[in-house]
């Protein structure tokens, strides 16, 4: 076994007398990127997860299966809306149970996926309930029903933590009644509620809208602040709040529940605000209120790690703790609570473990609501810049005058990109409509290259495709753009 040197990293030097090298507390995108990592820059890994797959609530309950439905969803919408055109489809026959099973062959395959490349790696799984002992112990608490493993405490050189977070559970809601849902339930997909209410306007309250107004319940929605999607520029916003209108039974926003009272029948829900709903009853509840970091949970303290009073674990930019030899990354540490985050901060934590110089250097990081239509934005947004008093131009193409999103029928969306009106550098975009989660990744490169309009619009696009808006918006911010008449500058 190899010994920590003063700074945290596995040293060159042999004699220590730890199980492992490295430890890591979770196996979510951020766990196991961290794990296989470590791995394959030759150290011994051992992975620690409470449940019995790997990949974490992304994997399992999260970010993969909800894209499975919301897929199924899309279809459904986009054969009806064929209609107009003069194509049309029966109502659809939804199985429920095979729609179910489809979802989770998908997660089985990537999870199976995970466990093989363990394996190949070296990186020992141990399935369990794990919390610090000391700041070189960790121990471990096998399920209940799993009698073939007993508990055990590993000792280790190095750790990262990856224990991620956890759906908040709004106060005073009677969660022992299985029709009060948190993200995960709605997840598992029991069955299609005619009436679903909505607690909470954020991105994974209004994805999960989706699926379920695609499967053909009458979605009601929820938002105790003034506009769905909270913090996000309200431009981009205002076409899916206008699409989502005449799908939706109500959207309320500036609206608070107040109770949640169990029925034989229904859910009793109390409303307070300027305007509530008029229908009182749900067959179903979804609470999607945020997320907690679990921080408080793993005894950080018997390790010495420093946790705040909300859960969450300070670290530099190297991911370590303010213990030197313990790391901490993805949810944990903090917002933007997002897998692709977490995968990135894995990767350095598990450099600087090996003893490479790494640093989390990324100047934006992406988010994406994958709604119908999609948001997507990167950067710098309109109302952090005039929170701020950052100046900025705008170069914006609209949809309508795009040819491929003619041939969609989905003219309702934009491309927007914020430039510094000096260097002429590319300070942020937001993009709305379908695919922006794919198209805002351009985006994301031109940031971090420190790209200027020009070298945007100059970059050939190819033709006709949702793709060259991008570079259209850099055309408007220029003036030389030809798709739009935009009146001469002065």
């Amino acid at each position: 076994m190899s010994e920590t040197n003063e700074n945290g990293a596995i040293g060159s030097r042999g004699g220590g007398d730890y199980d492992f090298d490295l430890v890591v507390l979770g196996a979510g995108p951020g766990g196991y990127t961290a794990a296989f990592r470590a791995a394959d820059l030759g150290l011994k890994v051992a992975l620690v997860e409470r449940y019995p797959s790997l990949g974490g609530v992304c994997l399992n309950v999260g970010c993969i299966p909800s894209k499975a439905l919301l897929h199924a969803a899309a279809v459904i919408d986009e054969a009806a809306a064929m209609a107009d055109h003069g194509v049309v489809f029966p109502a659809p026959d939804i199985d429920i149970d095979k729609l179910r099973g489809w979802k989770e062959k998908i997660v089985g395959q990537l999870t199976g996926g995970l466990a093989s490349m363990a394996k190949r790696r070296g990186v020992t799984v141990i399935q369990g309930d794990g919390a610090f002992k000391t700041d070189h112990e960790m121990h471990v608490e096998m399920a209940a029903a799993d009698t073939d493993q007993e508990n055990r405490t590993v000792s280790f050189a190095l750790a990262i933590i990856a224990a991620g977070s956890q759906a908040f559970k709004l106060p005073g809601l009677p969660w022992d009644d299985p029709r009060v849902m948190d993200s995960t339930d709605a997840l598992e997909l029991n069955d299609v509620p005619a009436r679903l209410l909505v607690i909470g306007g954020g991105i994974i309250g209004l994805e999960m809208a989706s699926v379920y107004r695609g499967l053909g319940s009458e979605v009601t929605v929820v938002e105790l602040t003034d506009q769905l999607m909270p913090g996000t520029d309200s431009d981009l916003v205002r076409p899916l709040q206008k699409r989502i209108s005449t799908q939706y039974t109500g959207i309320y926003v500036n609206t608070k529940v107040t109770s949640v009272i169990p029925g034989n029948d229904a859910l009793e829900v109390g409303f307070e605000g300027s305007k509530v709903p008029e229908n009182t009853t749900y067959d179903r509840v979804l609470v999607s209120v945020g997320r907690t970091p679990n921080g408080l949970k793993i005894g950080a303290e018997a390790a010495g790690v420093e946790v705040t009073e909300s859960g969450f674990i300070p670290v530099d930019r190297q991911m370590r703790t303010n213990v030197p030899h313990i790391f901490a990354i993805g949810d944990i540490i903090g917002q933007p609570m997002l897998a692709h985050k977490a995968t990135h901060e894995a990767k350095i934590a598990a450099e600087v473990c090996a003893g490479l110089k790494s640093a989390f250097d990324a100047r934006v990081i992406p988010s994406v609501a994958y709604t119908d239509p999609e948001i997507a934005w990167a950067g710098l947004t309109q109302t952090q810049a005039k929170d701020q008093g950052i100046d900025y131009k705008i170069g914006k193409f609209p949809w309508a005058a795009s040819g491929r999103a003619m041939g969609l029928g989905r003219t309702e969306g934009s491309t927007k990109l914020l430039f510094d009106p000096v260097t002429k550098r590319l300070l942020g975009a937001g993009i709305v409509g379908p695919h922006a989660g794919d198209l805002i990744a351009e985006c994301v490169l031109a940031i971090e290259m420190g790209c200027e309009a020009e070298d945007i619009s100059l970059s050939i696009h190819p033709h006709p495709t949702l793709s060259e808006t991008i570079a259209m918006s850099a055309e408007v911010f220029e003036g030389t753009i030809t798709d739009l008449y935009i009146p001469r500058r002065k």
